[in-house]
């Protein structure tokens, strides 16, 4: 039975036909559609605003999973939320008060995430694991799409799971950064929940067989 998420990327899509590439993962095994917001300022790179998430919620039947990598997000949480945002992913490494972060999220009305950074442990999140709803960890530098795999994030998605685990707790570990068909079932095996998929899904040559494959990952004769 497969119980892993696929979270497509929409940030490696066509923009210039991006209700088009909406509408086709709709039409896929796709879980959630993720949307990464970037304010050029924590990350090097300026995405979409709350504005732009209000017109991609219009077209999408997917849930919401939007990752904030912006400083001070605490200021845009609700704003986020009414522009349909289901999950509210903050960096811990743009959090002062991180618990405070969390709550806000919360009291939005959304599910709660946390993202890690590849030089974060999994160890920071100790303290505050258990209001979580999501730990994503960053298997790539934040910023840009189409870069390659750390494969040092396999080690990290193993140590939180056992912290998981240890804690009897019900948080996904969502993993995000140039995942393919290439690592997807290694991640898979190492504890992970979520998939984010951007370039190996939107420049795929069939992308809707890219989101079926990764959905079925692991399953026996799928690729004979």
């Amino acid at each position: 039975m497969i119980k892993h998420l696929v979270a497509p990327s929409i940030l490696a899509c066509d923009y210039g036909n991006i209700q088009k590439e909406i509408e086709m993962i709709n039409d896929t095994d796709a879980d959630w559609l993720h949307v990464d917001i970037m304010d050029g300022m924590f990350v090097p790179n300026i995405s979409f605003g709350a504005d732009m998430l209000k017109v991609i919620k219009l077209h999408s039947k997917l849930p919401m999973d939007v990752h904030l990598m912006i400083e001070q997000p605490d200021r845009y949480i609700q704003t986020f939320r009414n522009a349909g945002a289901d999950n509210i992913t903050v960096h811990l490494e743009a959090c002062t008060h991180l618990h405070k972060s969390i709550e806000i999220i919360k009291n939005a009305g959304a599910k709660a995430g946390v993202a890690l950074n590849p030089h974060s442990p999994v160890s920071l999140l100790e303290d505050i694991l258990e209001n979580l709803d999501i730990v994503l960890l960053m298997s790539v530098n934040p910023g840009f799409g189409g870069q390659k795999f750390i494969y040092q994030t396999i080690d990290k998605i193993r140590k939180l799971r056992e912290m998981i685990l240890v804690k009897n707790l019900p948080t996904l570990i969502e993993i995000d950064g140039g995942i393919g068909l290439q690592n997807a079932e290694s991640l898979l095996q190492a504890g992970a929940d979520v998939l984010v998929a951007g370039s190996s899904v939107f420049k795929a040559g069939n992308p809707k067989l890219a989101v079926y494959a990764l959905k079925n990952i692991g399953i026996k004769g799928l690729y004979a």
